[in-house]
């Protein structure tokens, strides 16, 4: 779930809830002050029963008056119940001859209930009649008043109240999430920067802040534009850097291997400290071309043709060239598929070389190095596996770094610089395709895949940059 769907889920919620409790207040306070002016006029209906009756001491009678819907209007019933439980008299309006409330009645004290006689709803309210002197119960009065009125009101309130909750929720969850999309604009607008960085290594690019508000995202934004502007004077200096050391440091080397050669043809000079000189002489020539190539490659301007390539033919041919390197380490071709690739064929070939190097390096004498290659939907994939040292699982993620080594003493003593898997795996980002390692741990071996995009008839793909 986005940033953005899950400020406007809980900024929802957050108002349902508040809804939800202010309609339930509202119903609660509405539907209670109905009920308390529905007790109040059954109150005052008994009360004014009770107030024109005439109780008679001598022949202990109760005289109550004959037309009982005089009082409290045309919604409200009235029964008179002796202290017998025989009923005196109630309103010409009811014909039901039971108590309107039985357990009130029973209790023998005031009471205020809601009774269902069928599927009538009432509230009735039970008052007992007593003698001034004594306060003696000589009969009780119900009153009870029809609830249908106050149930529909009740009904009606509700559905208006769930009604317009729900669409106020709606209402502020839209408005909500129009809100918040605009006021994370600059957050989307730094991933979608940042993304574009990542896939062209284009550090120039920077966030539009034109009318951004200055608030707190705002601020990120351009707080994340310079520090994009830092990065990118740091490595244009480093790349810079990189550029003339690799290039005037070709020249010296250059000389040096000259003069090796003239004192080898002149005599008088030690072989085995001209071989020792010669050797250094062609690493650090070796170590500058490859960081020219790299600095090149991050600049953008490494050349690169886009011919067709035919991987079966190239793999053969970097398979001869491995086989004349591999001393004391069988290589063999594994399955082999026809595939055809857009592409430089000599970088893509200096790619294959230097993972069949690197396999050869580490494969002791007696071990495999096999090559395959194979069509997988729409990329070819070639792999490069050995039965050597193996990588730890740790070591995996840096391989690929520049000028790592997984056993550095013994990648020294092999001559190693740790830049040929950068090299390969930049070569293969720049045909478009990827370069990945695995290994199951140190004495299991490694295997090298490397990922390119297979060419769609005459059409040529658009190399990396």
């Amino acid at each position: 779930m986005t940033l953005r769907l899950r400020l406007t889920f809980w900024y929802s919620t957050v108002l349902a809830l508040i809804i939800s409790l202010f309609g339930a207040a509202v119903y609660g306070i509405l539907a209670a002050s109905l009920t308390r002016q529905i007790d109040l006029s059954l109150a005052a209906a008994a009360d004014e029963i009770i107030r024109t009756s005439r109780f008679s001491p001598e022949l202990q009678t109760v005289h109550i008056p004959p037309n009982l819907d005089q009082f409290g209007g045309p919604n409200i019933y009235v029964q008179v119940w002796g202290s017998d439980g025989t009923l005196a008299n109630q309103s010409a309006r009811l014909t039901y001859k039971d108590p309107l409330d039985p357990g009130g009645l029973a209790a023998g004290r005031r009471a205020l209930r809601d009774v269902r006689i069928g599927r009538i709803h009432l509230r009735v309210l039970t008052e007992p009649m007593q003698t001034a002197i004594d306060n003696q119960v000589v009969g009780y009065v119900q009153a009870a008043a029809d609830l249908r009125v106050l149930d529909d009101a009740k009904s009606q309130l509700l559905l208006t109240l769930i009604g317009g909750g729900v669409a106020a929720v709606l209402m502020a969850a839209l408005v909500g999430g129009m809100t918040v999309r605009q006021a994370l604009q600059p957050l989307e607008a730094i991933t979608q920067t940042a993304l574009k960085i990542t896939r062209a290594d284009d550090l120039s690019r920077r966030i539009p802040m034109d009318g951004a508000p200055q608030d707190e995202v705002g601020r990120l934004g351009m707080a994340f534009n310079e520090s994009l502007e830092r990065l990118e004077r740091l490595f244009n200096a480093q790349r810079r850097f990189l550029a003339d050391v690799s290039h005037e440091l070709r020249t010296p080397l250059t000389a040096i291997r000259g003069n090796v050669d003239l004192l080898r043809r002149m005599g008088g000079a030690d072989p085995t400290s001209l071989d020792a000189i010669q050797s250094e002489a062609e690493r650090m020539s070796r170590l500058v071309g490859d960081l020219l190539l790299l600095a090149q490659a991050d600049s953008g301007n490494l050349p690169l043709a886009r011919d067709r390539v035919e991987l079966d033919t190239l793999l053969l041919e970097v398979f001869r060239e491995a086989q004349m390197l591999a001393a004391g380490v069988h290589v063999s071709i594994g399955e082999i598929d026809q595939a055809v690739v857009i592409g430089d064929r000599d970088r893509l070939k200096q790619l294959l070389l230097n993972l069949v190097s690197n396999a050869v390096t580490y494969t002791p004498e007696g071990g495999r190095v096999t090559l395959g290659l194979a069509r997988v939907n729409e990329f070819a994939r070639i792999a490069v596996s050995d039965t050597g040292a193996g990588i730890p699982p740790d070591e995996l993620p840096h391989i690929f770094d520049r000028f790592y080594r997984v056993d550095k003493a013994r990648s020294r003593l092999m001559g190693g610089a740790g830049l040929g898997l950068s090299i390969a795996q930049r070569i293969a980002h720049l045909h478009g395709g990827r370069l990945e390692a695995m290994s199951e741990g140190e004495g299991k071996g490694t295997t090298f895949c490397v990922w390119l995009p297979l060419a769609r008839g005459p059409t040529q793909i658009t190399l990396a940059a």
